[in-house]
């Protein structure tokens, strides 16, 4: 039995009031660079995109992270970008320690951007990484021992659940 804290509608709104919150923030902004952290963090960051486009005419740009979560040494993107002067926003669907997310902006730094901005679906407590998410769908205190998982099929997000 599987214990949901999101389910498909509620991730739905959760992407959405995520996508407005990227739009009020970057303002006047003429090009967003989403990078999805690879899987579900990748699918979460479409979702992004598809949001951004049906509520503005804002240009976006999205590219996959590849890493490996538990030994994240080698960082790849999927294509080259000049990131100078953009707006990046990392992507994951789960954010715990911050590890995965400090080591997907390794790339970046080799660039001047404006700013790298973290959205992740959720966010647990449990930082031992310096790295607060900007956008977050929902925040949950866990312990150590549970796990969430994030339930992607194709391009759509079907829930979260802890275990």
């Amino acid at each position: 039995m599987k214990n949901y804290i999101l389910t498909e509608q509620v991730a739905e709104k959760k992407l959405r009031r995520m996508a407005y919150e990227i739009l009020e923030n970057n303002h006047g902004e003429p090009q967003l660079i989403l990078a999805g952290i690879r899987e579900s963090g990748s699918v979460v960051a479409r979702n992004i995109q598809r949001l951004l486009q049906e509520i503005a005419a804002v240009q976006t740009e999205l590219i996959t992270i590849t890493l490996d979560k538990t030994y994240p040494r080698d960082v790849t993107l999927s294509r080259e970008l000049s990131f100078d002067d953009k707006v990046v926003i990392v992507i994951d669907d789960v954010a715990s320690s911050g590890k995965t997310l400090l080591y997907a902006m390794k790339p970046f730094l080799d660039f001047h951007p404006r700013k790298i901005e973290v959205l992740v679906l959720v966010e647990r407590t449990h930082k031992a990484f310096p790295v607060d998410p900007d956008y977050v769908g929902i925040s949950l205190a866990t312990t150590l021992q549970e796990h969430i998982y994030v339930e992607v099929e194709g391009e759509k997000v079907k829930g979260a659940y802890l275990e």
